[in-house]
């Protein structure tokens, strides 16, 4: 324990490295990729026919405060009759990084980036990731874009898509512009430079909620996610905090979804096969039916969108503070997404907590390899070319993409739990209040408000429901294995 504190940032790194590895994950990137890194050109791309040239648009991008890949940019522009037009740009990966390169057997194999609080581990290298496939400000890149007419209502009118050069005119950051959006703070200094940036923010941000909007009527799922962040003062941890969902993540997070949407419905018009990611009924409705029970509410005996939405509607606004940790738990239930080929005549399974039957991850190609697959056969769809993947080698690259997302979740929360760990090492015997977010045959967990933390609970157990609020002792904490257990003190 004592090395572990001495340079908590480094053992977490490590910590995250054998994980990585344990989990069939290469935290390193083998020699052939470095050497077809040294001879990756780094002038810019030469343009061809059949690309547009954007670059003088205001497009701007918007990602977390320490983002350095950038996938996507916006721009929006208002026509006849309340018509909106939202143009996203999604980088041209593909054209530094050819199928069946090192740089793509790695991303192959990874399938994405790994984000711990110590280090990134990227898909791709970060002479890639974070500078010549990175839309980066000021400098002009390749990308597709997917151009969008939406309605007065929100209602979307039409799109299409094409290849074009575009430039980064304003970095902003979600949390900054959520406070200028919801006017507590000074718009970011990046969209002062821009004229025309703080009008286009307050556009899109208007579409975005009216997109939102219309998810929830057809029962898209509002969860407000478990995403605890470290912090580090030097290389020693200082606090876990939680990323709040706020409306710049809403606004790129309703545009991610209709850019996805278009692109299926394009690949889908084009006839061939394509990647789609997918969250299926909830095979535990029976479980979920009894959370809501806790809370006094009743859902219908089937799956059901827009029931479950009202519910969790109902809590956020009686109990917003709790209401992340009954998010955690339904999000449990709900099971995991996968990915599945999708075929022209094919029945759609859709994504059960967004409410659409068409979609696929395909606006982070940086840091998702699905997403530069679909790049891919796109760009094909677009030059009338065949498709650079068989329908087998999509069902393959489907069931190895959805297990190595898995394995690279695991990863993550591995390392948030030794976080959290060494935060709570100095506070074995403290009390804390607590929420109850897992129960089977393996045992129980529960989540401690602050800070945000989750362990098992040990000893002897009343009989507990999820979604309890009980009181808490910690009782031990491991850095390496990032295990943290609780005693019951009392229930609620």
């Amino acid at each position: 324990m004592r090395s572990a504190l001495k340079n908590q940032r480094a053992n977490l790194a490590t910590i995250a490295a054998l994980a990585m590895f344990s989990r069939g994950l290469e935290p390193e990137f083998p020699p052939p990729v470095l050497q077809q890194l040294a001879h990756i050109p780094l002038a810019p791309l030469e343009v061809t026919t059949g690309i547009v040239d954007l670059s003088d648009l205001p497009w701007f991008s918007i990602d977390n405060d320490d983002s350095h890949d950038l996938d996507q940019l916006t721009v929006s522009a208002s026509l006849p009759h309340g018509v909106m037009r939202v143009s996203v740009a999604i980088a041209d990966v593909d054209a530094l990084v050819a199928k069946g390169t090192p740089i793509d057997q790695h991303a192959r194999h990874n399938t994405t980036s790994v984000y711990t609080s110590a280090r990134i581990f990227p898909m791709l290298p970060e002479l890639l990731c974070t500078n010549l496939t990175s839309l980066n400000p000021d400098v002009n890149r390749l990308a597709i874009v997917n151009q969008m007419d939406f309605s007065a209502d929100g209602v979307l009118l039409g799109s299409t898509i094409f290849r074009a050069t575009v430039r980064n005119k304003a970095q902003l950051a979600y949390d900054a512009v959520s406070a200028w959006l919801e006017g507590t703070e000074a718009l970011p200094v990046a969209a002062q430079r821009v004229p025309a940036v703080a009008s286009l923010l307050r556009q899109q941000d208007a579409l975005a909620q009216k997109l939102r909007l219309l998810r929830h009527t057809q029962g898209a799922l509002e969860f407000e996610g478990f995403q605890p962040h470290a912090l580090f003062h030097g290389d020693r941890i200082a606090d876990i905090r939680l990323q709040p969902h706020n409306r710049a993540r809403q606004l790129i997070e309703e545009f991610m979804i209709a850019t996805n949407e278009c692109t299926a419905h394009y690949l889908a018009a084009q006839g061939g096969a394509s990647l789609r990611r997918v969250v299926r009924s909830p095979e535990r409705w029976a479980r979920i039916i009894e959370v809501a029970q806790g809370y006094g509410a009743t859902l219908p005996a089937l799956p059901d969108g827009k029931a479950l939405q009202t519910f969790l509607a109902r809590q956020h606004q009686r109990d917003p503070l709790h209401f992340p940790d009954l998010s955690l738990i339904i999000v449990k239930l709900m099971g995991s997404g996968e990915y599945v080929v999708e075929k022209q005549h094919g029945a759609p399974i859709g994504h059960f907590g967004l409410a659409v039957q068409d979609y696929m991850h395909s606006t982070a190609p940086n840091r998702r390899f699905p997403d530069l697959i679909t790049l891919r056969l796109v760009k094909a769809a677009l030059a009338g070319i065949p498709a650079p993947y068989s329908d087998a080698e999509l069902a393959e690259l489907a069931a190895h993409c959805t297990a190595q997302e898995d394995a690279a979740r695991k990863v993550e929360r591995q390392v948030r739990k030794s976080e959290a760990a060494l935060l709570l090492h100095s506070s074995v015997g403290q009390h804390y209040s607590g929420i109850v977010t897992g129960l089977n045959s393996q045992g129980a967990w529960v989540r401690i408000l602050a800070p945000p933390a989750e362990g098992r609970l040990t000893g002897a157990l009343p009989e507990l429901k999820m979604g309890q609020t009980i009181r808490v002792q910690l009782v031990s904490t491991s850095v390496e294995r990032g295990f943290i257990d609780f005693a019951v003190a009392h229930t609620m």
